[in-house]
């Protein structure tokens, strides 16, 4: 435990895991540790832990006959004990219908009472009853030849049987002994030594929420071109009301990357990246409690020594997949080689793992993140407004330092292109502007010019209504605007001198 601190720090604790799932409830903040655990109910697995699928076909009627025709097959299907007994019937009940075939020719030729007659030339030689004649067979089937029972040329029918005999022969043996080689050389047996760990586990890697397992070789020769593939059983009702009980997901193991792609030496641990893409973007550790999947894992690869595919299988339910653990490392380096330590294969150690939902810690960060201004998708829109920005900075340029700052508004309307450039900006900046802008920046297809003039046009209002106010020598600067000072009263001039000077 000390050595496991210092290599992985303080916050992480090794935990023993059993064979199989556990299956306990959590306790909860309420349970005394005196409270029994109620054991989980154990619900029926699609696929078993050592990869046979638990389904069995039934009600097939008259398509059993389809099996006949590929009887091939369906003998390597078998299992052992019926292959045998297949094996030694088949040779049997051949053995004693040509037996008998031979028996039945010396009966009708009389053989059988004239066998030891000096002179009389028999079918075969030294056949006189029906032991004779299976032993005569048994000879020329397994081509023992003793030499004491053979054929002669005085026996056409003895001869036809004996090609059928040869050809019957030939075809049995081939059929059983090729289906016996294919069963015994059937790469299941290499999937026995192909290991999965016994629990899946979900925690943090590489900052990102993800569900792990482990897989094993216990050859050392190597499974050529392995790939793996996981998928996710889980029922679920489409929207048109329709009910799947075993609705198949793929979940991603490195497809776009080649993380698929398997150089399967030394256990290697594979990851799922659980995102907005995954099923498991709502799963929590809350929600594990409630929720029913279950994950099957599909490693195949061609045996290195036979060339043939091989296919390993295993399962992982909710109940086996552990929340917030990682796996202990098995690989050690020794003087010359790597070793590895398969009795911490299935060992697994907590780790800290936020109890939240991708979705959730997602959900989560925005409402702790700053608002952000929407931005511009419209890059037309964007253009034009950076070019009446460019147009308006020219004509608020041209005008003298006080008037801009009498009007007050020398950035103005450059903060009024910024607010008006895009439909979601203008909620935020219409409610501040005057009634003629929010006229101009609602109507959409306003051309760069008419919204330059436009502006301009409404922008002269309020700065030829405050240079009316003005004394004589900034109202020529400001050009043009004598003829209002001459409406204003002589009062009203004197006042706005007096004021300005």
């Amino acid at each position: 435990m000390s050595a496991l601190r210092r290599k992985f720090g303080d916050d992480y604790q090794v935990v023993t895991t059993s064979s199989s799932g556990s299956g306990l409830q959590p306790q909860g903040p309420g349970q005394g540790p005196q409270q029994q655990l109620v054991p989980k109910k154990k619900r029926q697995r699609f696929v078993d832990k050592n990869g046979r699928c638990n389904v069995q076909h039934g009600n097939l009627g008259s398509e059993t006959s389809r099996y006949l025709s590929d009887l091939f097959t369906t003998l390597v299907d078998l299992k052992w004990r019926w292959n045998l007994f297949i094996f030694i019937l088949t040779y049997t009940v051949a053995w004693l219908f040509m037996a008998s075939m031979w028996w039945v020719i010396a009966y009708t030729r009389g053989d059988l009472n004239k066998a030891h007659v000096g002179n009389y030339t028999p079918c075969v030689a030294n056949v006189y009853n029906f032991p004779s004649a299976f032993l005569f067979f048994i000879e020329t089937e397994a081509t023992i030849g003793y030499g004491y029972r053979y054929i002669t040329d005085k026996c056409p029918e003895g001869i036809i049987l004996f090609l059928f005999q040869s050809i019957l022969g030939s075809i049995v043996d081939a059929f059983l002994i090729g289906c016996m080689f294919i069963k015994m050389s059937q790469p299941k047996k290499r999937a026995e030594t192909l290991m999965f760990s016994e629990h899946a586990v979900i925690s943090m890697r590489d900052g990102k929420l993800t569900l792990m397992f482990r897989v094993g070789n216990l050859r050392n020769s190597h499974m050529v071109s392995a790939q793996i593939r996981c998928k996710l059983l889980k029922s679920r009702q489409t929207p048109e009301g329709e009910f799947l009980p075993l609705d198949q997901l793929e979940l991603d193991v490195g497809f776009s990357t080649g993380a698929d792609q398997l150089f399967l030496v030394s256990p290697l641990t594979i990851c799922h990246v659980i995102d907005a893409k995954s099923p498991f973007y709502d799963l929590s550790q809350r929600s594990m409690q409630t929720e029913q999947f279950e994950i099957v894992v599909i490693l195949e690869g061609i045996v290195e020594t036979t060339g043939m595919t091989c296919q390993a299988r295993t399962s992982y339910t909710e109940d086996e997949v552990l929340w917030g653990h990682r796996f202990f490392p098995v690989i050690s380096l020794e003087e010359g080689f790597f070793k590895v330590d398969y009795s911490q294969f299935h060992a697994t150690f907590e780790v800290p793992t936020p109890p939240y939902s991708v979705k959730e810690q997602e959900e989560m960060l925005l409402m702790s993140s700053p608002l952000i201004a929407p931005a511009i998708t419209n890059s037309k829109e964007r253009h034009n407004s950076v070019d009446c920005l460019d147009g308006l900075d020219d004509i608020t340029t041209k005008l003298p330092s006080k008037l801009q700052k009498i009007t007050g508004r020398e950035d103005f309307p450059k903060k009024l292109l910024r607010m008006s450039s895009t439909t979601s900006e203008k909620a935020y900046s219409l409610g501040d502007l005057p009634m003629k802008l929010q006229r101009i920046s609602s109507v959409p297809g306003n051309s760069e010019e008419k919204l330059v003039s436009k502006t301009t046009k409404i922008l002269s209002d309020p700065m030829s209504q405050s240079v009316a106010d003005l004394p004589p020598k900034l109202q020529k600067m400001a050009g043009g605007t004598a003829r209002m000072e001459g409406n204003l009263p002589a009062k009203l001039r004197k006042m706005n001198s007096d004021r300005f000077t």
